[in-house]
């Protein structure tokens, strides 16, 4: 491990290609030692094909990435003696107890035998899985299998921790305690990068990447990306429904973006205080019955949406 101080990983330019398809776009950014930072987009953002090649089983075609200040193009071996990565199908043995996939991966990562029980101890008083410690893992539901594979990642104390979507398709009180995990670790100083598609998981990074096929579409902590649409941001309710009455707030001058979120469209105005009024009015000459406008706190996901709009050719600065 890199001992000079400074930042835990360092993309440059990061790439990765797969035949004609830009999977991963000159990707540069630096996340600091002891961050838990979000790589967060939709399905085909490029955030597995990150995390991948900082764990050094994806070679970058072009670019590359410091792990502790150790290359993961020129030297992968030498990074993975500091990571863990936990990927969306990790590797438990389902033939095997809770106790022994732990017991594997310590002997997999040659934990000394004096430091084993404490830290199975800790391992299992935050995971919750001191009651199954003799159940087969192939037994567990699907957020106790991620609580399990996230106790064997975590059992040689790696210096860096990649996680793969770890709350996919996981309950809400296992995902509640997968995080209540996630953040002890970062409290005791491990790095922690984190892809997820649930924008409402950006909320609990203290940095948050925004990726959009492929490339980097903003970074920043999670009150500074909202900041730009407080005061701006309108729902807007008509008996019609929002797709009805999106191409009717569109046309109105002073509106950037309508977007449709359930029986609600999300509306960016200049100024969401002295345009709902006018935008209100717009839609009733326009035909529509029943309308409700109401200023509203952005969500991750208006950020997302507003800032994918920004980025594309000829959208909105």
């Amino acid at each position: 491990m890199d001992a000079t101080g400074g930042a835990a990983v360092v993309l440059a330019e990061l790439t990765r290609w797969f035949g004609d398809l830009v999977a991963v776009d000159a990707l540069t950014f630096t996340v600091e030692r002891g961050e838990l930072f979000g790589l967060v987009g939709p399905d085909g953002a490029g955030k597995t094909t990150t995390l991948r090649m900082l764990a050094g089983v994806l070679h970058a075609s072009a670019g590359d990435a410091r792990v502790f200040g150790t290359s993961v193009v020129e030297d992968p071996e030498t990074v993975k003696h500091d990571i863990e990565y936990m990927s969306q199908r990790f590797g438990l043995y389902a033939d095997l107890t809770v106790a022994e996939n732990i017991r594997f991966y310590a002997d997999l990562y040659e934990v000394p035998r004096a430091a084993r029980a404490a830290r199975l101890e800790r391992l299992y008083r935050f995971s919750g899985l001191e009651p199954f410690r003799n159940r087969l893992a192939g037994q567990l539901s699907g957020g106790m299998k991620q609580k399990l594979g996230l106790s064997c990642a975590l059992i040689h104390q790696p210096g860096l921790l990649l996680l793969d979507e770890p709350t996919f398709g996981v309950d809400p009180i296992s995902r509640r305690d997968l995080w209540l995990i996630v953040h002890e670790m970062v409290a005791d100083g491990v790095t922690v990068i984190v892809s997820t598609a649930y924008m409402d998981e950006a909320e609990r990074f203290d940095r948050v990447a925004l990726l959009h096929e492929g490339r980097l579409v903003q970074l920043d902590r999670p009150d500074a990306l909202r900041a730009p649409l407080e005061g701006r941001l309108l729902a807007v309710r008509t008996s019609a429904g929002p797709r009805l009455a999106r191409d009717a707030a569109l046309a109105h001058p002073a509106v950037r973006s309508a977007t449709a979120f359930g029986d609600r469209l999300h509306v960016v105005m200049a100024d969401a205080v002295t345009g709902g009024a006018a935008l209100q009015s717009a839609l009733r000459a326009a035909g529509f019955e029943d309308v409700r406008v109401e200023a509203i706190e952005p969500t991750m996901e208006d950020v997302f949406i507003d800032r994918i709009r920004g980025a594309a050719p000829g959208g909105a600065s």
